[in-house]
């Protein structure tokens, strides 16, 4: 028969092993927590990304727990990782040891980017762009399957190995580098163009490049590097010439260097021209309202010389309602808002941005508007009329 001090005795027992089990477990959490991760071998993604990806759950920020329940398969949500572990080192560290796939370059596929080693085999298939990893435009094959060699001529993927190795080791990854049907090489970086030519060169050919583009910073046009030899080192820079308009006018300062606003030098006391009219300067000096209802020219009024009529003078709120569309000019370039040429004009069609519901400001006395179909066939567009007087700069690194 079990008496009260035998039951008080084992509750005092549970108790105490209770307690010491619980002060044991705190002992343990607190004297092996996580103080400290290490992370090598990673090139591809940061300390942090793999750190979150691999040390899920709260058994990993304990030292001896983590190596046994860190997340086994994180590597599917890290598409560049070959393999990894995470070991013990201490009382309150961790190393994860990461070994990351050779990725030296994509190509587009269909709807997708395939990413390649250096080998060319397929290593990944993404929706997404890295723009870590080169880029190569032109290199269509037929078909690609996971972990099998792309079919890639060898003298293409050897290019793409070699280029992407330079990339690499110079941090210095194009936005795009394309392949021409002759497999001449192109490298876009931004605005500017590196024509590299034929793969010959190349370490030469990216070395001067290299040099160079910090040089060309706010410039558009193409670097000529085709030419570059054993013998041939010099360099061409063709400019592209950028219309100068009132956003990017740096003008305003007058010849002894104080800003006047109109002024036509920049503040290095270059001459850079009169400030060029705004869309808005254009559409006020030509617009052909400001006749009254009489005829009677009140440089206000609402009708232009036939009495048709044309709404209140232009303003920067009725050029912003226009969106993209250029038009608002008739034929004779005068801005009546409604007529369907720019100012430059070009038929650019109706606004678009005008409700079918919405009545014709132009009230030709009731008659119906013809539209006569040559008009916008006789419009002329010359491609090369937005650039002129092509500007060449030099680069001789011979000396």
């Amino acid at each position: 028969m079990k008496t009260s001090s035998n039951i008080s005795t084992r509750k005092l027992v549970i108790g105490s092993v209770a307690v010491v089990v619980l002060a044991a477990a705190v002992f343990f959490f607190t004297f092996f927590q996580v103080k400290t991760v290490e992370v090598i071998g990673n090139d591809h993604y940061t300390e942090d990304e793999l750190k979150e990806k691999i040390l899920k759950g709260s058994m990993t920020s304990n030292a001896i727990l983590a190596p046994l329940f860190y997340s086994k398969n994180a590597a599917e949500e890290l598409p560049y990782i070959e393999s990894f572990n995470v070991r013990r080192s201490g009382r309150s560290k961790l190393i994860i040891s990461v070994k990351e796939k050779s990725v030296v370059g994509c190509i587009p596929y269909l709807d997708s980017y395939v990413y390649f080693d250096s080998n060319g085999y397929f290593v990944e298939g993404s929706k997404t762009r890295d723009t870590k990893v080169a880029f190569f435009d032109g290199i269509q094959p037929k078909k690609v399957v996971m972990e099998e060699k792309l079919p890639i001529k060898e003298t293409v993927l050897n290019t793409a190995v070699a280029l992407s190795t330079i990339f690499a080791k110079n941090d210095m990854v194009p936005d795009h580098i394309m392949f021409d049907d002759s497999y001449e090489i192109s490298l876009l970086y931004g605005d500017i163009t590196v024509q590299l030519g034929k793969d010959e060169y190349l370490e030469d050919k990216m070395t001067r490049a290299i040099a160079i583009l910090p040089q060309l910073e706010g410039q558009k046009g193409i670097l000529h590097m085709e030419n570059i030899s054993r013998n041939s080192k010099t360099v061409t820079f063709e400019a592209e010439e950028v219309e100068i308009t009132a956003e990017n006018w740096n003008g305003g300062y007058d010849e002894n260097g104080d800003y006047t606003g109109d002024g036509e030098y920049d503040e290095n006391g270059d001459y850079v021209g009169p400030k060029p009219a705004t869309a808005l300067d254009t559409a006020t000096e030509r617009w052909v309202g400001g006749y009254d209802e009489e005829g009677d020219y009140t440089g206000s009024g609402e009708y232009d010389a036939d009495l048709n009529y044309v709404g209140p003078a232009p303003t920067q709120e009725l050029l912003d309602s226009f969106g993209d569309w250029t038009g608002g000019y008739n034929e004779s370039g005068g801005f009546d808002g409604v007529g369907e040429y720019d100012a430059d004009g070009n038929y650019v069609g109706a606004n678009p941005n005008t409700s079918d519901d919405t009545e014709n400001t132009s009230d030709t006395s009731g008659e119906e508007d013809s539209y006569d179909e040559s008009t916008e066939s006789d419009q002329e567009y010359d491609s090369e009329s937005d650039y002129s007087d092509e500007e060449e700069g030099y680069y001789d690194e011979e000396g």
